[in-house]
This record gives structure tokens, C-alpha cells and sequence, in this order.
């Protein structure tokens, strides 16, 4: 029998992932999953088909806030895939102290990485109240995406001298020339995308400083 390639695994994985919801908000009475609950589902689906799991975060500062950013990666040992998303810490939570905050924040990204790993559907039927808190957490989660993409736009053009709206039609450009398509915005199929735009262009600019000074105004390098 031929040795299933990577995709493959990943594609069976994918299909045979049941992440039931286990975990019950008895406030608005609702059922959800948790990122622990699809770790615990797929680890047998990863063992059966030779492929390991990790989870990683890390903290980024943009302007006054934090936000967690957690990638999940799968790999065989030789090929590997993976799917970032991001998560806002509140500013403040009532009953939390700062590490619990930031705990939340990282629990609330890494659910969602995983989701996009594994292509698991958080939609319910529409007339149901978990329907409505999905479509709440839903909303939030792209609003924080979104957030994120403006902040880290608009500390860019603080250092390229380049206006938001300009930085924003050149990363759409390039979204739209790698994807084939036409996005005239952010929009939740994009913005991993624009994420790795913008961190290219960071890493340019940090490089551009790191070989010599940068002369005032001097426009930034888009590169291709």
C-alpha cells in the first residue's frame, strides 16, 4: 500500500475530527468547545496518522496593547502546515488579574488557529441560543483581527511615512495577486493573509535599520 503523502494524512485527520462541545456556559445556556476539547480529539487522529501537534504564542505590542498571537502547526517531520490567529488582551476583566487575562486571551487564539487547522464549522442551527453567542464570537473575533491589522498599519506607516490608506491598497493588491481574487477589504478569508504582508514588511524595514541609519522621510522600499 502507498505511504500516504502529508496532505493526505492532514485530509483524513481532518474529516474524522469530532470535537464535541463539552463545556457548558450555564449564564447565556450555551454549549462550547474549548481549545483543550479539540486538542483532546485529535490527538488519537494525529497518532494514527504519524503527525504531531504543537501550539505556540507569542505577545506582540502594538501602540498601548497586547495581543496574543497563536499558531498551531502540524508536521510529519518533514512537511508541516500551519494557521495563525490572534487574540486581544481586555483591557480589564472583572474577577481576573493581568496573567488570567492574558491566559483567556491565549486560549480564545489558540481555539481559533486550531478551528482554521482543522476546518471545524462553529456555526449551529440560526434560531438557537448558542447560534447567537457563536455569531457574537464570531463578530468579536473579526473585529480583533481587524483591530490588529489597522494597529500594526498604522505603526507601519508611522515608520515609512506612508499613509494608512495607502499602506491598505498595496496589501490588498498583494493578497489579491497571490490569491486570485478581489478584495476590497479585510475580510475574515484575508486576514492571515495580510498578517504575513505586513510582517514582510516589517522585517524589511527592521533590516533596512539594522545596515545603516534611515535619513528622515525616506521612502520605504516596497520591495515585490
Amino acid at each position: 500500500m502507498t505511504e500516504k503523502t502529508f496532505t493526505e494524512k492532514l485530509i483524513t485527520v481532518q474529516c474524522d475530527l469530532k470535537a464535541p462541545k463539552g463545556q457548558r456556559n450555564d449564564f447565556g445556556k450555551y454549549n462550547y468547545r474549548s481549545a483543550e476539547d479539540i486538542v483532546n480529539a485529535v490527538k488519537p487522529l494525529n497518532k494514527e496518522q504519524g503527525l504531531l501537534l504543537t501550539l505556540s504564542d507569542k505577545m506582540i505590542l502594538i501602540g498601548d496593547r497586547y495581543y496574543v498571537e497563536a499558531t498551531a502547526t502540524i508536521t510529519d517531520g518533514e512537511t508541516s502546515q500551519n494557521y495563525t490567529a490572534y487574540a486581544r488582551e481586555a483591557a480589564a476583566k472583572k474577577g481576573m488579574d493581568e496573567s488570567q487575562i492574558t491566559g483567556t486571551a491565549s486560549s480564545y487564539a489558540r481555539k481559533y488557529a486550531l478551528n482554521g487547522l482543522y476546518l471545524i464549522d462553529d456555526t449551529k442551527d440560526a434560531d438557537t441560543n448558542e447560534y447567537k453567542q457563536q455569531e457574537n464570537n464570531v463578530a468579536e473575533a473579526e473585529l480583533e483581527s481587524y483591530l490588529l491589522i489597522k494597529d500594526r498599519l498604522t505603526e507601519l506607516g508611522r515608520k515609512t511615512s506612508k499613509p494608512y490608506e495607502e499602506l491598505k491598497r498595496y496589501i490588498l493588491g498583494k493578497i489579491n495577486k497571490q490569491t486570485n481574487s478581489n478584495f476590497q477589504d479585510f475580510e475574515p478569508a484575508n486576514f492571515s493573509d495580510a498578517i504575513g504582508v505586513i510582517k514582510t514588511l516589517e522585517l524589511k524595514q527592521q533590516a533596512k535599520k539594522e545596515k545603516q541609519p534611515e535619513p528622515q522621510n525616506k521612502e520605504f522600499d516596497w520591495g515585490n
